[in-house]
């Protein structure tokens, strides 16, 4: 019998369209002969609802966008789960949600709940991940080495704006870059060279989240590197973006069609291998399983700074991650697909069977 393969994609998101840019390009990679799948779109509202069981054949973005049947979230996931899991055979759910209430552990916590196997990090190296200030505090007490930072609420710029302004010029000066604190794709990310620019790119980042991250700027390369497994990750061969762009933003990110990939990125000797051990214990440090992409800067003086850990990095045919695997040991784009299922499943075997024993 084949697996039920219940794919997870849209959300509430401001990142709504990099998920079902996503979707297609796995939907397409399944391999039809394993799996049956069934695709649930959420909307931007949170409605939960289905265009039911697709093939490939022909498939786009458009036919992955389907009606909600009800009006009230609640109604939706109780019809669409209670339709989908009654399925008989074995199941495996794989979340293409990027941001918030998707990649922040609400999805996994529900996913817990109905103790069935899913692809990617649990609900809290999710929730770790995804806030920046928190991370930044695990990276921290893990001894990794780390750009200046200051960590603000929106309470603290309501009270005192040219407080927090002082504090942001005295402590790292600019240029500097502005984030909230709970968001991906570059989305509401500014960098500053005065405080004209550092006034308009706080209004900005609070307008997407109440907590926001301050960071120095590194002048350097930006490398990353693709994690994948449960209890004993494996580090790609470290990649870069080979681009002009003093600061890589959305746009950057996914309409510069000029960009190309440096994999493996040239860098000294023994440098590849000890970033690689750095993104594994960047990986295990926030409890990560599944899969993640780290990111450092490398300044001009060989210094080296973790500067995220992305739980669910872009996977596009075009995105670093599934490109760096292929370049290091030959994974093709729908082998790492069943990869990342086949951890889903062991992970989800382990805890049901796990057992202590002295």
């Amino acid at each position: 019998m084949k697996t039920k393969l219940y794919v997870l994609y849209g959300g509430k998101s401001v990142e709504h369209e990099v998920s079902l840019k996503t979707a297609v390009t796995v939907l397409h990679s399944i391999d039809e002969s394993r799996f049956e799948v069934y695709p649930v779109y959420i909307t931007r509202d949170g409605l939960w609802c289905t265009p039911g069981q697709l093939s490939k054949e022909g498939l786009t973005i458009e036919r992955l966008i389907a009606r909600p049947a009800f009006h009230d979230p609640a109604r939706s996931i109780g019809e669409i789960l209670s339709g989908i899991m009654a399925l008989p055979g074995p199941k495996v759910v794989l979340p293409l949600l990027h941001g918030s209430n998707g990649e922040d552990g609400t999805v996994q916590g529900l996913l817990e709940l109905l103790n069935v196997p899913y692809v990617g990090n649990g609900v809290l190296s999710s929730a770790l991940t995804l806030d920046k200030a928190m991370s930044k505090q695990v990276l921290a007490q893990a001894g990794i080495h780390q750009t200046e930072y200051r960590v603000y609420r929106f309470a603290d710029w309501r009270t005192d704006e040219a407080a927090v302004l002082r504090d942001v010029e005295n402590c790292m000066g600019y240029p500097c870059y502005v984030k909230p604190a709970s968001l991906g794709s570059s989305i509401g990310i500014s960098r500053c060279t005065n405080r004209g620019e550092l006034l308009t790119g706080i209004r900005e980042a609070f307008s997407y989240d109440k907590k926001l991250v301050i960071e120095r700027e590194v002048d350097g390369r930006e490398i990353q590197v693709a994690v994948i497994g449960n209890e004993r990750p494996l580090a790609s061969l470290p990649g870069e973006f080979i681009h002009d762009h003093i600061f890589f933003d959305y746009e950057s990110k996914y309409m510069d069609k000029r960009l190309t990939m440096s994999i493996p990125a040239k860098l000294a000797d023994g440098l590849t291998q000890r970033i690689r051990e750095l993104a594994i214990l960047a990986y295990q440090a926030h409890g990560c399983e599944g899969l993640a992409r780290v990111d450092f800067f490398l300044d001009g003086k060989g210094d080296l700074f973790l500067n995220e850990i992305n739980a669910l990095p872009g996977f596009t045919n075009f995105s670093m991650y599934p490109v760096m695997w292929e370049r290091t040991d030959g994974t093709s784009y729908s082998e790492l697909i069943e990869k990342l299922i086949g951890h889903a499943i062991a992970r989800h075997t382990d805890k049901q069977t796990f057992q202590y024993t002295r």
